[in-house]
């Protein structure tokens, strides 16, 4: 499973470091440390806080992510992966926005997606392009 530093956590989520930071020694999300000694999030525990947080409302990362154009890409993490033999729905949480997109099985599993893996959604139109970074 994958596993993200605080410092991909915090771009992710679309807020600072440090907010990162004081979120895991409080104890609102859960890290342990990595084999180098840093801290670290689990990708499954990662894709539940974005969810939880979207949910709650992050004011200042709606803020951000709201002031960009529809043609920017958005990093985030997938939070569900349904397959079905043609197609797959992916579910993104970017920020404070879900993002839903619905793409080829063979390119999700090309793709590796699963839950907590970090992407990005490239939006253009009424399209959504996911890739990982």
């Amino acid at each position: 499973m994958p596993e993200y530093r605080l410092s991909e956590v915090a771009r992710l989520l679309g807020v600072s470091y440090d907010t990162v930071r004081r979120w895991t020694e409080h104890g609102r999300l859960a890290a342990d440390t990595d084999q180098a000694g840093r801290l670290s999030v689990d990708g499954v525990e990662l894709a539940r806080f974005a969810v939880d947080l979207a949910e709650q409302g992050n004011g200042d990362a709606a803020r951000r992510i709201g002031a960009q154009s529809a043609r920017n890409r958005f990093p985030g993490i997938v939070t569900n992966v349904t397959r079905d033999t043609v197609m797959a729905q992916v579910e993104i949480q970017a920020g404070p926005h879900r993002i839903v997109s619905l793409i080829s099985r063979e390119a999700c599993d090309e793709l590796g997606l699963e839950i907590g893996v970090a992407v990005v959604a490239a939006v253009k139109s009424t399209n959504v392009v996911v890739h990982r970074e």
